[in-house]
């Protein structure tokens, strides 16, 4: 469980703000998490991560699941709203794309029947015409006994206008790393410091070599409904592995971190201020504002993608979604 101790931050430890929560809960399945002082970000796992440092975030609501096909289908039965993926491709924003290959769609996990070049995503993403959250493999492809899975195919616009719609917002990185600690400063995972103490998974991930051999030793190949997998300090499902969630910071190559100084600590950063230089490093010829997703997929594997962590975080386009995308939201008193 969390620690609920309020030590100097200046100690190296995480500080919690022991005031009582605001009242009751504004929306059904939401849990309070403190606000406080934690050190996020990583100096031993991907660059990206680095460097670790302490940041102060206010306390806030969380959605205790990622938000359900089920809860998104009666958001577009209220507002009849059309996500990025359904709509239609505008040719002028594809040069040289034939009339055929302008059609609605997103990009699909395509399991490989065998080994393949790790470097080349292409071997295991494809862009499938139709595919969008209602068909998350493409036409032929339904939610029956999906509707408590979360949605997917979710660019960073549907996200924001479903949040929107429910009352709620999509958190920071800083807010969403601080939740998803669960009150474990500086632990590798959600749960501790082991990937699977004892031997159990505690989040929907990929056993085996990815991308062509998925063992299922946690019970799932692909999504899982949510709440399948234990809570984590703070009362949060699936803040590890399953989907990636959105945020609303614009993605930058490295934190700014602090300066190791106490004085200079965050409060409540919001990442930069605008999406110039928030490309993509690895494909710098797609000039595509990038925000923020944080903890990782059904599709992270020790032998190619170790980001089921709270410190881990990956650039993605603003205008697309994919078959492991979704999102959760928040609300600030």
């Amino acid at each position: 469980m969390h620690r609920n101790d309020s030590r100097d931050a200046t100690s190296g430890g995480e500080t919690t703000d022991t005031a009582a929560r605001p009242g009751r809960a504004p929306f059904p399945d939401m849990v309070w998490i403190p606000g406080g002082t934690y050190w996020m970000g990583s100096d031993h796992h991907y660059p990206e991560e680095a460097p670790a440092h302490q940041v102060t975030v206010s306390g806030f609501w969380m959605d205790r699941f990622t938000v359900t096909n089920e809860q998104f289908a009666r958001f577009v039965e209220a507002t009849g709203y059309v996500t990025v993926a359904q709509r239609p491709l505008d040719p002028a924003d594809y040069p040289g794309a034939t009339p055929e290959s302008l059609v609605p769609g997103s990009l699909v996990f395509q399991k490989p029947p065998g080994p393949v070049d790790l470097g080349n995503v292409a071997n295991w993403w494809g862009y499938v015409p139709e595919a969008c959250w209602k068909h998350p493999e493409g036409r032929r492809s339904s939610l029956k006994h999906r509707r408590d899975h979360p949605v997917v195919h979710i660019a960073f616009e549907d996200a924001e206008a479903y949040a929107t719609w429910a009352g709620k917002v999509l958190p920071t990185e800083a807010e969403w790393e601080r939740a998803a600690r669960g009150g474990l400063d500086r632990n590798e995972f959600c749960w501790g410091n082991d990937l699977t103490p004892n031997g159990e998974h505690l989040a929907n991930t990929w056993q085996g070599y990815f991308p062509w051999q998925n063992l299922r030793e946690d019970g799932h190949e692909g999504t899982c409904p949510v709440g399948a997998f234990p809570p984590n300090g703070y009362g949060l499902h699936e803040m590890a592995g399953n989907v990636w969630e959105w945020t609303t910071d614009w993605y930058q190559e490295r934190h700014q971190g602090n300066k190791g100084k106490a004085c200079c600590i965050p409060v409540n950063p919001r990442g930069p201020t605008t999406a110039q230089g928030s490309q993509d490093p690895s494909t710098p010829a797609i000039a595509i504002p990038r925000r923020v997703l944080k903890g990782g997929s059904h599709l992270c594997a020790p032998n190619y993608c170790r980001r089921y962590r709270p410190a881990a975080r990956s650039p993605q386009a603003v205008d697309s979604g994919a078959s492991h995308i979704g999102f959760r939201c928040i609300v600030r008193p």
